[in-house]
């Protein structure tokens, strides 16, 4: 689809594709799952137009009908796993971590949430052959947890089949931005979906887009129930371009969420994640890390639609993420 201009599209004229590729939407895709408001105002048109233009991109990017399973079937042919190169772990993933999906990572501070972005940041460089996705890493940073240093500790702790670059080259491929505030940080979905789209036919597109930590900044700025659903409505509109993002470019989606104690639990494990259910249902798929003796990690896979629940251990070294 990628070779299809938006001038292709009924009702888009040069200058209103101009408006619309300085908007983000630079793919025709983009514009069949977008809402009638958000284009017309991008586009400056009117509702009826924009109404006609997301019609006729949806005929073209044969979207928005129905599908057999088989179809689906085919469809999901396409999605790639990153792998930790943790046996466990990805074995509790079913293979790896998958595209097209967004998975979270939620656990108490030190439990190895920044760990395990910092080590896909480096795996997904690596050759698919070798469990990567030969691909770059779009990395945004709420909390000043990205450490270069770390990245460097990793690459040469490698321990695959393959030919592995230089830690530089590693580091030259993962784009970093810092949030500041929860409306910035959606902002910056929209410059990662402009720089997805810049890397697209490289050789080293967008695979893996990192948000550590995701509700950071949205849990210090709506604080009490009175603000609790536009805090929602944001974290599920700031969730859905996530997943419209990597679906289109075939790439990865990795959160961390923090977490807090329910007062109210007397038996078993208080802790739960930030988020509520918006969170819960826009994730694809749900770890709970926790830390256990002798420096090992916990990782349960709590909530996926295909694979049952289950749990890992992993080690974090100075080598990275490695087996128990």
């Amino acid at each position: 689809m990628s070779l299809i201009e938006l001038e292709d599209v009924p009702g888009i004229g040069p200058a209103s594709a101009e408006r619309l590729r300085e908007a983000g939407y630079c793919t025709v895709e983009s514009i069949a799952t977008a809402t009638t408001a958000d284009l017309a105002e991008a586009a400056e048109l009117g509702e009826a137009t924009a109404k006609k233009i997301i019609k006729g991109a949806r005929e073209i990017a044969d979207i928005g009908g129905f599908k057999t399973g088989t179809d689906v079937l085919i469809k999901r042919q396409d999605v790639r796993k990153l792998r930790s190169f943790v046996p466990e772990f990805d074995e509790l993933l079913g293979g790896g971590i998958e595209t097209q999906a967004i998975t979270e990572l939620y656990g108490e501070f030190g439990s190895g949430k920044s760990q395990i972005v910092h080590q896909m940041a480096v795996n997904c460089q690596l050759p698919e052959e070798c469990g990567g996705l030969a691909g770059s890493c779009l990395y945004i940073d709420t909390e000043n947890t990205f450490r270069p240093e770390r990245i460097t500790q990793m690459v040469e702790g490698l321990l695959v089949d393959c030919e592995v670059g230089t830690p530089a080259e590693f580091l030259e491929n993962i784009h970093i931005a810092r949030a500041h505030t929860s409306d910035h940080q959606m902002l910056l979905i929209d410059s990662a979906r402009d720089l997805a789209n810049e890397k697209r036919d490289t050789d080293k597109p967008i695979r893996l887009i990192i948000v550590d930590s995701l509700t950071s900044h949205f849990r210090a700025e709506y604080a009490g129930r009175g603000t609790l659903a536009p805090r929602q409505q944001k974290l599920n509109r700031h969730m859905h371009e996530l997943f419209k993002l990597v679906d289109e470019h075939n790439a990865v989606a990795l959160v961390t969420n923090q977490v807090m104690s329910n007062p109210g639990v007397f038996f078993g494990d208080p802790t739960k994640p930030i988020g509520g259910n918006i969170v819960g249902h826009s994730a694809t798929f749900r770890l709970y890390l926790r830390k256990s003796k002798a420096g090992k990690r916990i990782a349960r896979l709590v909530d996926s639609p295909n694979l049952p629940e289950g749990e890992a251990t992993f080690m974090v070294e100075k080598a990275g993420i490695k087996p128990c």
